[in-house]
């Protein structure tokens, strides 16, 4: 398990972002596999590779629920086709139902439209000693809503709080937001899964072309591209400005689906790791208990 957890860290380490100061999201190439897309039998060993980790994380998951003392939030953000409900399918598979849950974030009811854009994400946090999956999330605030203006009209805000300011005052809110669950026993890992425009067309035609995949598929999913740069630019300005030490960024590679399971697996693996996590010590006098139902069992005739 050790060996694991270290290959997960190193892992991990290179596509984290927790200081957004200098993060340029042309840096980050959405096809990179750091050298290994050209080994033969990569994707088998691949495969290998995140059994491991879904192994490690069923254990870590059990310990996490058995110590009870924090939840942790796993947020997801891409554009469509990017692999998100993929990557929680793979990587979560081996992690106990009970101890899980996810939540997609579809446009906001009336009703959440007459909250904060914070109230429908704060009913659906993870308890402690459970993991939260977010599957979409507040971060839609600053982005379809930047990108669609016209959706910000809709949430019936005050005329004078809607200024230019606006997007850094989300970007500040957000922050304390995180800062506050952190500081409440919930660790917040985010995973922006970063997938080329050229890939994602030929994502959508094999949508179009597979009528099992049809479903899959609307009419707005392709018109969205046509606002392709607006989103990058808003996806760059949001980890610039929420990247942090304690709610950090991973901005994982997308166009190679075996590649991007692989960092979402050591994100998550390295989060769980830094939260000391084990099964809790038996006192003496729960012992003591245990002793007596021991006796009280072996007793019956």
């Amino acid at each position: 398990m050790e060996k694991v957890l270290k290959k997960a860290r190193a892992f991990a380490k290179n596509f984290r972002v927790e200081d957004g100061d200098k993060f340029r999201l042309k840096d980050f190439d959405p096809n990179e596999t750091l050298g290994l897309k050209h080994e033969e039998g990569i994707k088998d060993r691949a495969a290998d590779l995140l059994q491991q980790g879904v192994d490690v994380l069923a254990d870590m998951q059990e310990k996490l629920y058995a110590q009870d003392r924090w939840g942790l939030l796993l947020i997801f953000q891409a554009m469509d086709a990017a692999g998100k409900d993929g990557a929680i399918k793979h990587v979560m598979s081996g992690v106990n139902p009970q101890g899980c849950q996810v939540f997609n974030f579809k446009a906001p009811s009336a009703e959440e439209l007459d909250h904060d854009f914070l109230w429908r994400s704060g009913k659906c946090l993870p308890e402690r000693g459970r993991i939260g999956i977010f599957n979409r999330s507040y971060y839609e605030e600053v982005l379809v809503v930047r990108v669609h203006r016209e959706l910000l009209a809709k949430q019936k805000l005050p005329p004078q709080l809607v200024t230019k300011k606006i997007w850094k005052e989300r970007f500040d809110d957000i922050n304390a937001y995180e800062r506050y669950l952190t500081r409440n026993g919930i660790a917040v890992r985010k995973f922006f899964l970063n997938v080329s425009r050229d890939e994602q067309k030929k994502r959508f035609l094999e949508r179009l072309e597979t009528p099992d995949k049809n479903w899959k598929f609307s009419v707005a999913d392709a018109q969205e591209r046509g606002h392709w740069d607006d989103y990058m630019d808003a996806y760059e300005d949001m980890i610039r400005h929420t990247a942090t030490d304690y709610a950090p960024w991973y901005v994982v590679p997308a166009d190679n689906k075996w590649f991007s399971r692989l960092v979402v697996a050591g994100g998550i693996i390295e989060a769980l790791d830094g939260l000391n996590l084990a099964f809790p010590e038996v006192d003496e006098a729960k012992r003591k208990e245990l002793a007596a139902a021991r006796a009280m069992l072996e007793g019956e005739t």
